[in-house]
């Protein structure tokens, strides 16, 4: 019957162009009456009239024909908007040698690090290895394949395979292991040797300016995660949650959205659906836990003033020099990305009256305050996993639209850590081979993208090496990128033009031989050399 009254809709719009036709009259009065009780029809909660509507992941997976050895992709980052329970159902199958593309493979024990552990993931290509132990242990013991690629670049991939685009050309990762090929894929098993390499890319330049080529991606299946879905398979997302979910869906020949609640057709206004339906081939309904992998909170007012707080340690206070000099170098009306870790303080001390947009590349412009306790949201967090807030004209987006405001330059000034900094300008700071792997994320696109880079670090390691050398040993991040380097004993310029240091400022009671000795790299000081400055 549904398709017989859809049938009938287009005589609504037939013209009755016999004047005194009571048959044409006829056939028109009947078409609105048919068209309202169509409406009607489609609109019943009851109905399912484009058999997307599944009863269950299970089901949702067997209409996708998912096989050994799919290629799956997978949306979320961290915690945060992933599709639990596709990922559950996914995981009591006997599905298993899959390649998995996702930004991050959860922790160790949800979201994709359950697929881990039952050892259902030959390969898996993401831009962070994080906190999950049980990821990091597979690679470097050679039982998992990982194919390591910018974050800006995975969703651009992921985005590009859904448009029909069969590659495109990028400034990321031009200079890096990334361009050059053979970064280890998959080790031995026990480790130590590679036994697969990454492939090199194409390398152009344009306009003075060097780009690599990388291509699409694509997959059998998609598994996304949505607030609300109508039954057509129009979705909304919720918060900082949309994050992956558009561009895997996209991708995807056969996309499963997992969402929390399911509307009818006409419940979501047009303008708030955040991914067309065409996109997706079934929804199901599923409220499964939602976990935060870092609440993070701020205090509330008054609290702690009535007892002493102990005093900084010298690490605490080597960290607020850095960040208050830092400070200094974000003026009104920027936006500005803040890096994991160090880096983000550097907004707890802006100067009076200046007031800058913090983005973060999960899909956040105008990012806010901790929340207070109680007030956290699983769907609200910013790069660093971090529970956070919005402000007033705060924007939220997907990561291939946080990475087009990246890789275009529309982000004035990236503040960032580091593990080593060449007197070049060439920054390492995301792997230390056989050893640490945590992947880049966003940081190649962010620091190849054109805008000011300054690196917040420590001068020298834990154990005393200095960190600022004539030439990074560790693989590059990106070459000949960074614009300054603040650390508690100084503040160097780099001229680029020259690839050389330049003193700018030292710290209270620190000689600049002192800065000397403890930095590999050449320098020259300053004609104007000053005290360390500070907000």
């Amino acid at each position: 019957p549904v398709l017989f009254l859809l049938f009938l809709l287009p005589l609504a719009q037939t013209p009755t162009h016999t004047k005194g036709s009571t048959m044409m009259r006829s056939r028109t009065l009947l078409a609105r009456r048919v068209t309202a009780s169509s409406r009607r029809l489609l609109l019943s909660t009851s109905s399912n009239p484009y058999g997307k509507v599944k009863a269950s992941a299970a089901e949702a997976l067997e209409a996708s024909g998912i096989q050994d050895g799919d290629k799956v992709l997978v949306g979320g980052f961290g915690l945060c908007g992933i599709p639990m329970g596709c990922i559950q159902a996914l995981n009591d199958t006997k599905i298993k040698d899959l390649t998995v593309v996702s930004n991050n493979c959860g922790v160790d024990n949800w979201g994709l690090g359950i697929l881990l552990q039952s050892k259902k993931i030959k390969r898996m290509i993401s831009s962070y290895v994080g906190e999950n132990a049980e990821f990091e242990r597979q690679y470097l013991q050679g039982e998992l394949e990982v194919e390591l690629t910018p974050q800006g670049t995975l969703a651009e991939r992921l985005r590009a395979g859904g448009a029909g685009i069969p590659a495109f050309f990028t400034p990321t990762a031009f200079g890096t292991v990334i361009m050059e090929g053979g970064f280890p894929v998959k080790y031995v098993a026990g480790g130590g040797e590679m036994e697969i390499g990454s492939e090199p890319r194409e390398s152009r330049e344009f306009n003075g300016r060097g780009y690599i080529m990388e291509e699409a991606i694509t997959g059998q299946v998609g598994l996304v995660k949505a607030a609300k879905a109508d039954t057509y398979g129009n979705l909304y997302f919720n918060g900082t949650s949309r994050n992956f979910n558009p561009e895997c869906a996209t991708a995807a020949k056969f996309t499963i959205a997992e969402v929390e609640e399911i509307v009818d057709v006409g419940a979501l206004k047009p303008e708030d659906i955040h991914l067309p339906g065409v996109f997706v081939n079934a929804i199901v309904e599923m409220n499964v836990e939602k976990k935060i992998e870092r609440v993070t909170n701020s205090k509330p007012a008054g609290a702690g003033t009535e007892t002493p707080s102990k005093p900084p340690s010298e690490a605490a206070t080597r960290r607020e020099r850095i960040v208050r000099r830092a400070a200094l170098e974000l003026k009104h009306g920027m936006n500005v990305n803040l890096g994991i870790g160090m880096p983000t303080l550097a907004s707890n001390y802006l100067p009076e009256g200046v007031h800058v947009m913090l983005q973060s590349e999960n899909g956040l412009l105008g990012m806010g305050p901790y929340p207070l306790p109680g007030e956290e949201h699983p769907d609200l967090i910013n790069a660093g996993k971090e529970t956070v807030t919005t402000l007033p004209g705060s924007s939220i987006f997907s990561s291939g639209e946080s990475f087009a405001m990246i890789r275009g330059s529309h982000i004035d000034v990236t503040v960032l850590g580091a593990l080593e900094v060449a007197e070049n300008g060439d920054l390492a700071n995301w792997v230390i081979p056989g050893k640490m792997v945590k992947g880049m994320g966003g940081a190649m696109d962010l620091v190849s993208c054109g805008s000011r880079v300054v690196v917040t670090m420590d001068h020298c390691s834990k154990k005393g090496a200095p960190k600022i050398l004539d030439k990074c040993s560790l693989p590059l991040t990106g070459k000949g990128i960074v614009d300054m380097i603040i650390t508690e004993m100084a503040v160097f310029e780099v001229d680029k033009e020259i690839g050389e240091l330049v003193l700018t400022e030292v710290a209270e009671g620190v000689s600049v031989e002192e800065v000397r000795e403890k930095t590999v790299a050449k320098f020259r000081v300053a004609d104007d050399i000053k005290p360390m400055q500070s907000a």
